[in-house]
Order: structure tokens, then sequence, then C-alpha cells
């Protein structure tokens, strides 16, 4: 399915399941796991056990460090391997973080979708699942990448939940819907897809063999964010009226005129009110930046040159705004005459100093606006 058909029929709409459409051992297999969990010195919460549907308590699989180390929470991956010999699924968290392949995946998908993305890793033995039915509040990629694991869909009782909308709020009805008739029950294998917008029912049981699938989580931007934003610029408008910061009289025991008051300032200042600040600063804090090697830096800076080349640093969610460069690490002031400059070098493309300025250059540098291009 191409890209539009996929936007127009399916996106936040429907569930689809999508047969081998390609292999996914380029993005994590069963090797990754045991390295992450065995050598890579991981801590929670980046593992999850759980079994028979219950979290296990952190301390049942993580223990310190040894010596040299103050951490107490280590992974402990003979501790891991018992309780996933015992019927445990081991739930990798934030794969975006720890797993380079993932990392440059997902960093992609979430630019080109427009919402956040988080990768997860859910490791099953045979004939065990680890979570009941319950239902997401982000829509969810699933990822078949080792074995193979039987999935029961069913549609919402509860459509498009927000962030604080949990499964657990619905237990009951989702118990009962579970009991229908699934609109998808299907065995997914090695290189299949399946999409899952928020809110639908799923339960997943591993079949003859251990199960690696990856979740790609979409955090969804929704309308009723949008309004957050416009309310708050909105309340952030009113802290300037006198009005609004007048005492209400002595004895008051109902709101009564005041509120009609209250509300005609309120939806004017509402349709006054511009959101994109704010809207702009919360997507620039879901997120995190391409990575930045402080020895590479270093160099960039030490040999900075007008044949130096730089491009922007991605995943900064640079916004200029007047003579404000905001980013996610942080925000400049520029005199007017940088931006023209400036603007080329958002544009994401490779630039020489030189053409752009070597002072200009060293500045971005130093605030890890920019990185060097390999020669």
């Amino acid at each position: 399915m191409g890209r539009d058909d996929f936007a127009r029929d399916v996106w936040a709409r429907t569930a689809l399941h999508t047969r081998r459409a390609d292999d996914f051992s380029d993005l994590f297999s069963a090797d990754a796991v045991d390295e992450l969990v065995s050598r890579r010195g991981l801590r929670t919460p980046f593992l999850r056990v759980a079994k028979d549907g219950t979290t296990l308590p952190d301390a049942s699989f993580t223990s310190s460090a040894g010596v040299g180390a103050t951490i107490s929470d280590q992974l402990d991956d003979t501790a891991v391997w018992r309780a996933f010999r015992d019927g445990a699924t081991l739930v990798l968290q934030a794969l975006q973080r720890t797993w380079e392949p993932l990392g440059d995946f997902v960093a992609g998908l979430g630019a080109e979708l427009g919402h956040p993305v988080q990768a997860n890793a859910y490791v099953t033995p045979p004939q065990n699942r680890g979570f009941d039915d319950h239902y997401d509040v982000h829509d969810v990629f699933v990822l078949q990448i080792h074995g193979t694991k039987r999935w029961l869909i069913h549609e919402p009782v509860h459509p498009d939940p927000l962030r604080d909308q949990p499964w657990t709020d619905r237990r009951s009805a989702v118990a009962e819907a579970a009991k229908g008739e699934p609109r998808i029950d299907t065995v997914l294998e090695p290189g299949d897809t399946l999409y899952l917008p928020r809110g639908w029912l799923h339960s997943a049981q591993a079949q003859g063999a251990v199960s690696i699938h990856l979740t790609l989580g979409i955090h969804n931007w929704t309308r009723y964010a949008l309004a957050e934003q416009l309310t708050r610029s909105a309340l952030a408008m009113l802290r300037d009226d006198p009005r609004m910061r007048a005492t209400l009289p002595l004895g008051v025991e109902e709101p009564g005129d005041e509120l009609g008051l209250v509300r005609d300032l309120l939806v004017a200042a509402v349709e006054k009110a511009d959101p994109a600040p704010l809207f702009h600063r919360a997507r620039r804090g879901q997120g995190r930046p391409a990575p930045l090697g402080p020895l590479v830096q270093f160099a960039a800076v030490d040999g900075l040159g007008p044949d130096s080349a730089v491009r922007l640093r991605e995943g900064l969610e640079a916004r200029l705004e007047g003579l404000r460069l905001r980013t996610r690490v942080g925000w400049l002031d520029f005199p007017e005459s940088d931006l023209a400059s400036l603007t080329r070098v958002l544009d994401g493309e490779a630039h020489r100093a030189g053409d752009v300025g070597v002072g200009l250059v060293e500045r971005l540098l130093r605030a890890g606006v920019v990185v060097p291009v390999a020669s």
C-alpha cells in the first residue's frame, strides 16, 4: 500500500495487517536482545518484565553493578534469564535511545509522520503472552522480528483515547468486548507488519518458538492537544488584564454574574491567541536531537576554517522566530545581518563555513546546532 493510500484510508481509522513487507533484520534481532540484556549495562526502566498480565517488580531482575559503581538497578542477566525461562515476557523500552539502527529509523519515521515515535521490543517465550486484552493510548506499528505470534484484534470500546484515558479506566468494557468476534485473528510471521490506531483492543500469544516483535509507538498529536495550547496561550494573555486579576466581591457564594464577564474575556482571548509558539515548544520537548559526539565537535571547532563543511544537526526542531532561533538544545539571538546566512543553514544541506560566515558557524558549532560534515 502506498503512502497516500495509507494516509487516506488507514491512518487513525482502522487496523491493517501487511504480509512480509520486508525483512527487519537490519533494525533488530535475537542477537540484539542478548547484547542489550547482558553487555550494555542497561538499567530500569529500559527493561520491564511481565508475566500473566502483571509487571514484575524491578528488584526481581536487577542487582548492583559491582566494583567501581554505585548503581543498584542494573539488569541482572541471570535473573532476567530465569524469569524468561519461567514464562515471563521481556519488554525492552525506548530502544531508540539504546540501539543505533532503531535510533536512526525512529528519527526518520517521526519526521515523516510529524508525530513523536518510540520503539519497544517484546520478547515472549513459546506459548506465552505477556499482557491481557488492552488498548494503547497511542498508535502502534508492530514489526515481527523473530518467531510467530497470534494476534486478536477487536474494535475500540473508546475510540481515540487521550493519554490520560488508559484502558484500565474501562477494564470491564474491554474484557467484555474481547469475548466477541475479533476484527482480525492472524499469526504474524517474520517480516509482517500490523498497524493499530490508538484504542483498538489487542492481545498476542507466542506460538511454538520464542517471539520477538517491535512496537513503534506513535504518540499522536490531537485536536485536544491543540486546544490545550490555545487555552494556555489565552490564559497567559489574560494575566495582563486587570479585570481578570481583580478580587471577587465579599460574601460571594455563587459565581453568578462574575462568570459571565470571565467567559466573555476568555472567549475574546481565545480568538486573539496564537497557540503556535506553545505548540512548537511542546513538540521540542517531546523528542531528542540526533547524537552529538563531544570529541568530534571539539575537533570541528578547533580546526574550523573557510573550507570546513557543516550542516544542521538533525532532530533539532529548529525554528526561527524573529531574531531568535529556538531548538531542542536551547535558543540563540542573532543580529539581523546574520538572518540570511542562518536561513541557509536551516535548510539542512551542507554548507562551507566561508559561504555563510566562519563566525556564525563557530557559534552554531559551540551551541551544538550544527555538526561537521565528514570529508
